[in-house]
């Protein structure tokens, strides 16, 4: 038996090589001879970060179901009154060991709604019926009207663009790490007192004369360089995770080097004032009343401008939804953390094709953590955007589709941080330029450098039509493995401004390995998190086992144990990280259990596979080898 299993480790090694040699890998981000992610660093101190926290209660964490407590179908006339008063009595209703009050369903019916309506309490859900065009089968809420001006039809959250203003007395202090470089967790201060793990903080990294010399003014051409005066402080909300001595780890790493020769940076607690917590948006349509189609370059423009907009809330999520007829935004975020934004579609804005207008998935001042993921654009001008300047960062769009946009998707304005684009794909754009990580100049407001330590991983874009990568001082921005006519950062190239230009890697290459970066960042730390952390996944001995054999074909065994009552979800994933099927979701009682798991019912290639198990607090992933 032993000589076996030594037979198939080598198979399954030699099986895992050939794979590998039919791809390729960065330079500066690749799988080392221990199977993990190497980073390497330039001669400033820049790598690519960890964008694994993006999403629901920071990545990686499966959105819940929240069991429905109340249920309305529409009713003539305006609904907004009628939806909101549902939603006033489940705030009222008591939270669940979860965090959770229930789950408001409307059912399929057309919902006029001439007014605003607001989520404003934690743990509440908003759920329809689907968000088709036929009401019959579908919840369509439809913004009648423009009163107020523009307003948003959807708000969910506390409602107030703080930015994570709100301290707790006595509890700001210096960082005293001479440099936090970018993708580290780990920082000093002078005092550490006020502080345990588990606290919330604000990282602050205020605006000086000094910085913006190190960054050229903030690369604008002919307007005046940035200033003291505007609101560019840099800023992170993090979670303590560990201590020692005056030593802060925290959850989630910084997208920017922190150079206290530069600027003075500290920490503080934050009060966490009118933030709400545990809210979705689910399985319906918002439909905006406006005159015109979207090709129109002078659309009408008195209609509501935001579908959704979720301000002052952390840990929620919009799956399901399609918006459409928006003027500036499908879905905005603002004073938001740990969202997850799924499975939604941001179209047919209607509008003028000009300035502040068509950002279909638009991550506004203080959005940090945000997963967009397997969503879907149309006749767009920033479709996947970071517009909120230096307080946004960690922004995932990752497996998203383009049609017909009319602008790129990029960081829009004055130093937005962290951003990774992943396996987008850009359908007929009407724009020469499609996917930027740039400066913008005197654009705008005098945008200058928009985007800094950001990511284009494995894009392709259709068409004779450009990505611009530029490298901005102090930072850097990267193109790895993208697909496009022209991949430059130099203005005689088709860049607006003249620049450095940025990291650029295997342009037009096909086979990158990994094929998805924020999916191998994910699991990486996933599997880290169980095998390092002691906590109970494995004091309790919740275990998943190597599958056997593997590499196989057709079937392979899974085995794992239990050691109490819980609901078992069992999946396959393919190397990007979409589901192939799932084996197993009911509940079981404590034991060992096997699965046997045979592949000749699916249509799948040879190749890697993942599969996940997942029990109540428990989650392990392994991967397994399909030979045909």
């Amino acid at each position: 038996m032993k000589k076996r299993t030594q037979n198939f480790t080598l198979l399954f090694f030699l099986m895992y090589s050939a794979i590998l040699a039919q791809s390729w890998q960065s330079n500066i981000v690749f799988f080392g001879n221990n199977g993990k992610l190497v980073y390497v660093s330039d001669n400033e101190g820049n790598s690519i970060p960890d964008f694994s926290g993006a999403g629901f209660k920071g990545g990686g964490v499966e959105i819940p179901f929240v069991p429905v407590v109340k249920t309305i179908e529409a009713i003539e006339g305006d609904n907004t009154s009628h939806i909101q008063n549902a939603i006033n009595e489940i705030a009222t209703m008591p939270l669940d060991q979860n965090g959770f009050r229930g789950a408001l369903l409307l059912k399929a019916g057309l919902y006029q709604v001439e007014g605003i309506i607001r989520i404003n309490q934690s743990g509440i859900v908003l759920r329809g019926e689907g968000d088709g065009e036929d009401p019959s089968k579908n919840t369509i809420i439809f913004g009648k009207g423009n009163s107020p001006h523009q307003r948003t039809i959807l708000i969910a959250g506390g409602g107030s663009l703080t930015r994570w203003s709100d301290q707790v007395s006595g509890t700001k202090t210096n960082i005293t790490t001479q440099k936090i470089f970018v993708g580290s967790k780990n920082f000093s201060v002078e005092n550490v007192a006020p502080f345990k793990v588990g606290d919330n903080i604000i990282i602050y990294h205020p605006i000086t004369e000094p910085w913006i010399n190190a960054v050229g003014g903030g690369g604008t051409a002919t307007d005046p360089s940035w200033t003291v005066k505007d609101d560019i402080n840099i800023i992170y909300n993090r979670y303590i995770t560990a201590i020692s001595g005056n030593n802060i780890t925290i959850d989630v790493p910084v997208y920017y080097t922190l150079d206290r020769s530069l600027s003075q940076s500290y920490i503080y607690k934050y009060s966490r004032s009118g933030l709400k917590t545990n809210i979705g948006i689910e399985n319906l349509r918002v439909d905006i009343e406006a005159n015109g189609i979207s090709q129109d370059p002078n659309g009408d423009e008195n209609h509501a401008w935001h579908a959704i907009e979720l301000k002052q809330i952390e840990d929620a999520w919009v799956k399901n939804c399609t918006m459409l007829h928006f003027g500036q935004s499908g879905i905005m975020t603002s004073t938001a953390s740990r969202i997850t934004i799924d499975n939604c579609k941001a179209i047919d804005p209607i509008s003028k094709i000009e300035g502040e207008r068509r950002y279909n998935f638009n991550m506004y001042h203080a959005s940090q953590q945000i997963l967009v993921q397997n969503c879907y654009t149309r006749y767009g001008r920033h479709d996947f955007v970071s517009n909120g300047t230096s307080t946004v960062s960690g922004i995932v769009f990752y497996n998203n589709l383009s049609e017909f946009t009319f602008s790129s998707s990029e960081g829009h304005r004055w130093w937005s941080q962290g951003m990774l684009f992943d396996n987008i794909t850009f359908n007929n754009p009407n724009s020469s330029i499609v996917l930027a990580l740039y400066n913008r100049g005197d654009n705008g407001t005098g945008h200058g450098w928009a985007a800094v330590n950001s990511v284009a991983w494995n894009c392709k874009v259709s068409g004779s039509k450009s990505i611009i990568i530029q490298k901005p001082p102090t930072a850097q921005n990267y193109s790895i493995g993208n697909f496009a006519s022209k991949i430059t950062g130099l203005k005689s190239q088709g860049a607006p401004y003249d620049q450095p230009e940025g990291y650029i890697e295997g342009t037009n290459r096909a086979n990158i390995y990994p094929q998805s970066l924020y999916k191998a960042q994910l699991e990486e730390r996933l599997l880290t998190f169980i095998k390092d952390s002691g906590n109970e996944m494995i004091s309790n001995d919740f275990i998943l086992y190597d599958n056997y054999p593997n590499p196989f074909n057709p079937s392979t065994t899974i085995s794992y144990k239990i050691p109490s009552s819980g609901r078992v979800i069992l999946k396959i994933f393919d190397v990007l990280g979409r589901e192939v099927t799932t084996l197993i979701d009911e509940q079981k009682e404590a034991g060992h259990y096997s699965f046997h798991f045979s592949t000749s019912s699916l249509n799948i290639s040879s190749g890697i596979y993942f599969y996940s198990l997942k029990c109540n607090n428990f989650f392990s992933v392994k991967k397994m080898v399909i030979l045909k």
